[in-house]
């Protein structure tokens, strides 16, 4: 069997949204209805992917703005952080088991220094081989992450 090579892009006016099938109708009634009056109202950007071969829209998300509030955060995890009264964030929407295990490789992040990379590395990225301050975490690592996080399935 041959698995699908993707392209991710953001979501415009060429893709066809109205042929997209997840298996969850309100999944696809967002893609089909609501993500560009998100998008043109800023409130989230909507992301593709897109199957080369055959140009179908394969798997979405969406990406927002957000924030946490400081206090929500475990005692473990705010020594180094600035006491703000909320720090901010990026919010992943959307997200089908697809698009995490198996569309995507990674989440990359491109350090800007020497400290910075091996910040990233600390947390379970890599290093690119010909860019070492470019890293990457791969998507199966993330999801077994989320996984052992959220204990067994009931």
């Amino acid at each position: 069997m041959t698995s699908a090579v993707f392209r991710f892009e953001p979501l415009g006016g060429q893709h066809n949204r109205k042929a997209f099938r997840c298996g969850e109708a309100a999944l696809d009634r967002y893609l089909q209805t609501q993500a560009t009056q998100v998008i043109r109202r800023k409130i989230a950007d909507c992301f593709v992917a897109v199957e080369i071969a055959t140009g179908r829209l394969a798997a979405y998300y969406t990406l927002s703005a957000a924030s946490v509030p400081l206090v929500d955060l475990p005692t473990e995890h705010i020594q180094h952080l600035p006491r703000y009264p909320t720090l901010p964030a990026v919010r992943i929407g959307r997200l089908g088991r697809t698009m995490r295990t198996d569309a995507a490789l990674a989440i990359l992040v491109d350090a800007r220094n020497d400290h910075a990379a091996a910040f990233y590395q600390r947390q379970g990225f890599r290093a690119l081989v010909s860019r070492p301050r470019a890293l990457y975490l791969p998507v199966a690592t993330m999801q077994s992450a989320f996984d052992r996080k959220r204990g067994p399935k009931a």
